[in-house]
């Protein structure tokens, strides 16, 4: 049996209001009308859903069961059609990207390049994430999506698979010992003062990016706070400090005065898309796809 949409949403407003009057006025529709859509459905179904006296209109038994029946579906089907029009709203407009590395920005360039093709009225506006406030612009909705360096675990935010992996290095002044070395271990970090980065780091990422003691439990020490690569190469090279970085920082950010160390034992860096996760939209769900792809799939190496 088909039955036309009108019919059920006149019947459930009906079933509420319990008036043909205030019915046909939240329908834009006349008297009549509802009361046609009403008859129409009754002769559908078989027998009467409502109980019409000149001075009440009342639910029958049958009337209820259906109600019961339709609500969650009717409910379920709106819904339904307002992802829609969201997703549809969202193929429109600007989206915000923030990355945190170089390797990261060029991914991003790749995909918002890629996006031209299938989502032409969707621009993307790229920008750099500051070091030393890592998710804020996120969650000021500054930016809508954003290529972050991985763990992140923050409650509020969803996370996709890494795009890009690095190895670790350290970065040292050129005349420290550990500057002709072909490797480090994370045990000799006890040995150096390791630079970190101001600002409110969330425990886990304070620790990612400057351990307080190497795997063995051996302390490292605390050097200079910084708030942005440039400063922190300038602290290394004066010798004030190492740096824990990805592997990346040797060719975008080389300069004289230092040296970067590869770690022989440190698990390699990896990177991905981070957004809100109460606002997953359409526009970022694409953009997800259009990083994975750029990236060849997922897991690819940075350059």
């Amino acid at each position: 049996m088909l039955t036309d949409r009108d019919e059920l949403d006149c019947f459930l407003i009906l079933a509420g209001e319990l008036h043909f009057g205030r019915t046909a006025e939240r329908m834009l529709l006349s008297r009549a009308r509802v009361s046609q859509l009403v008859q129409r459905l009754e002769r559908r179904v078989g027998a009467p859903l409502f109980l019409r006296t000149s001075r009440s209109v009342a639910l029958t038994a049958l009337g209820r069961q259906l109600r019961a029946d339709l609500e969650p579906h009717h409910r379920g089907i709106a819904r339904a059609l307002e992802r829609a029009a969201a997703t549809a709203r969202a193929a429109d407009g600007v989206l915000h990207v923030g990355f945190t590395t170089p390797p990261a920005g060029e991914l991003v360039l790749k995909a918002a390049e890629a996006m031209r093709a299938t989502h032409p009225g969707l621009a993307v506006e790229v920008c750099e994430v500051p070091l030393s406030d890592p998710y804020g612009q996120l969650r000021s909705g500054d930016f809508d999506v954003q290529f972050a360096e991985f763990p992140v675990r923050e409650a509020d935010l969803g996370e996709g698979p890494a795009l890009l992996t690095e190895a670790r290095v350290l970065a040292v002044a050129a005349g420290d010992p550990l500057a002709a070395r072909e490797s480090v271990s994370l045990e000799e970090l006890a040995g150096v003062p390791l630079l970190t980065v101001a600002g409110d780091l969330p425990p886990y990422r304070r620790e990612h990016q400057a351990p307080a003691r190497t795997p063995a439990g051996r302390p490292i020490r605390r050097g200079p706070e910084v708030t942005n690569m440039q400063e922190a190469l300038m602290q290394v090279a004066a010798g004030r400090g190492a740096l824990l970085t990805s592997a990346h920082t040797a060719t975008y950010y080389a300069r004289p005065g230092v040296a970067y160390v590869p770690f022989a034992d440190a698990e390699p860096v990896g990177y991905g898309l981070v957004w809100r996760a109460a606002d997953n939209s359409g526009a970022v769900r694409a953009f997800a796809r259009a990083a994975l792809e750029a990236a060849g799939g997922g897991g690819g190496g940075a350059a």
